[in-house]
């Protein structure tokens, strides 16, 4: 296999981690403020991922590291042209952190019902604006012939790259009610099972919806249709083991559901990485936006040697922080 080709496999590996371990992290800063009634129920809530979430954008950083050396033209174009949008995710993933540490300096209850809605919308917008992303990279970006955007911001929103957005927004908030589901107890997990069912006949319409809109984009991509229709199926399927109460269930396969739902975006787009909708000779591709072979190479050792390392570190914090959580874990 070409080692361009298989770094453009890796970048799909990475964004699916960080999709699958950062989604349910979005989900439950987006359902905080309506899961929990009281303080203590948003404490725990809070909880269920504190110890987590700043090592799941590890995948991010990652991935944009990857993008980055492996792909630089690939990264010019996407930064230069998404600038806007992706300093949005920025903001908000600043503003999530912030409400995160400041939450808990000031017991006053206005003072934390402002934290917990900064975490909601920081939570919010990136769920929102990195399925639109995704999206205009299936539907094409206006890219000349020196491979630069020549759009605008508004360039990147359509009714179709909307509903990306809103159908990967429902897949997170699903994922974050079942992970919830399964990481407290008592009424908390109760309502959390409430919410997932519909959270996910949501997710299903807005899915379908998107790769209905998408079946132009997948034509002559057997795998990229065969990988949505999993996706779907996946999804039936956590829809049915959340309504038999089987949260572990319905909380694994949500969480492949978005797996194959990435695997799909770049299988759609592989070769090119991004489209040109001015002409798509213009389209940038494995082949013409990557770096020279001995970079490559560099980065492939690279990798096998650190990948493993931080894998492990981070199985190890899934294992220590395995334990459902409980006031009992609270510290006043």
């Amino acid at each position: 296999m070409e080692l361009n080709v298989l770094w453009f496999i890796l970048i799909a590996v990475l964004f699916a981690g960080y999709f699958f371990l950062e989604g349910f992290d979005y989900g439950v800063g987006v359902l905080v403020p309506f899961l929990g009634r009281t303080d203590t129920e948003r404490r725990i809530l809070l909880n269920t991922f504190g110890p987590f979430w700043d090592g799941n954008e590890v995948w991010l950083i990652t991935a944009g590291g990857a993008l980055f050396a492996a792909f630089p033209h690939w990264y010019a174009t996407l930064f230069s042209g998404f600038y806007l949008a992706l300093f949005l995710i920025l903001v908000a993933l600043i503003l999530r952190a912030v409400a995160l540490e400041f939450r808990h300096l000031d017991e006053s209850p206005g003072w934390r019902r402002f934290w917990d809605g900064a975490l909601c919308f920081g939570s919010f917008l990136p769920s929102l604006l990195w399925g639109v992303a995704f999206a205009n990279l299936l539907k094409g970006v206006p890219i000349n012939a020196e491979k630069q955007f020549v759009g605008t911001f508004f360039d990147l929103l359509s009714p179709y790259t909307l509903v990306g957005g809103l159908a990967l927004l429902f897949l997170f908030l699903m994922h974050g009610a079942l992970f919830v589901a399964l990481r407290t107890e008592g009424e908390l997990e109760d309502r959390a099972k409430k919410y997932a069912s519909p959270l996910a006949v949501l997710a299903m319409g807005w899915v379908g919806l998107f790769l209905l809109l998408s079946l132009r984009v997948v034509a002559g991509k057997p795998l990229a249709l065969a990988l949505f229709l999993l996706v779907l199926a996946l999804l039936g399927g956590s829809y049915g083991a959340s309504r038999a109460n089987r949260s572990g269930w319905a909380f694994a396969l949500g969480g492949l559901s978005i797996v194959f739902l990435t695997f799909g975006f770049f299988s759609a787009l592989f070769p090119r990485v991004m489209v040109s909708s001015l002409n798509p000779d213009w389209s940038l591709t494995v082949y013409n936006a990557s770096s020279s072979p001995y970079t490559l190479k560099v980065m492939t050792v690279v990798a096998l040697l650190l990948v493993p390392v931080v894998l492990l570190y981070q199985g190890w914090t899934y294992w220590i922080f395995r334990k459902r959580v409980t006031i009992k874990d609270l510290h006043y």
